[in-house]
């Protein structure tokens, strides 16, 4: 499965640069027990963040609210599940709801996750 990672990236930092960094530090340290349990996982400020940078803007420019929360909403459309993180995330909120409404499994720990079965290796 593809698996996105939500959880608190901006929010509760107030713009400050070494919040935000510690926030995408937690966000990373869930994507090894994601690849351990054989599926892949994705972190929508791991795509967001760089399209920010190539367009001379930040995480906390005006632009941001353009494309953080909508990039994570385009990876939904490819994302087979999620892995919600804990903290207080209006963006990851958006993702859990996301994730239901197109019917996803929603995970609120990593170790709840199906291991990928042999059978299922490529």
């Amino acid at each position: 499965m593809l698996i996105l990672i939500a959880g608190p990236y901006r929010s509760g930092t107030d713009g400050d640069p070494r919040a935000m960094a510690a926030n995408l530090d937690r966000l990373e340290a869930a994507a090894w027990p994601v690849f351990a349990a054989g599926h892949i996982p994705v972190i929508g400020e791991w795509i967001a963040l760089p399209v920010l940078r190539s367009a001379g803007a930040g995480p906390t420019d005006p632009l941001a609210d353009e494309v953080l929360h909508p990039t994570a909403h385009r990876l939904l459309t490819r994302c087979d599940a999620v892995l919600r993180l804990p903290g207080e995330s209006a963006g990851a909120d958006q993702d859990v709801a996301t994730a239901r409404r197109r019917g996803l499994p929603v995970y609120f720990e990593a170790s709840a996750i199906p291991p990928r079965t042999p059978c299922e290796a490529v």
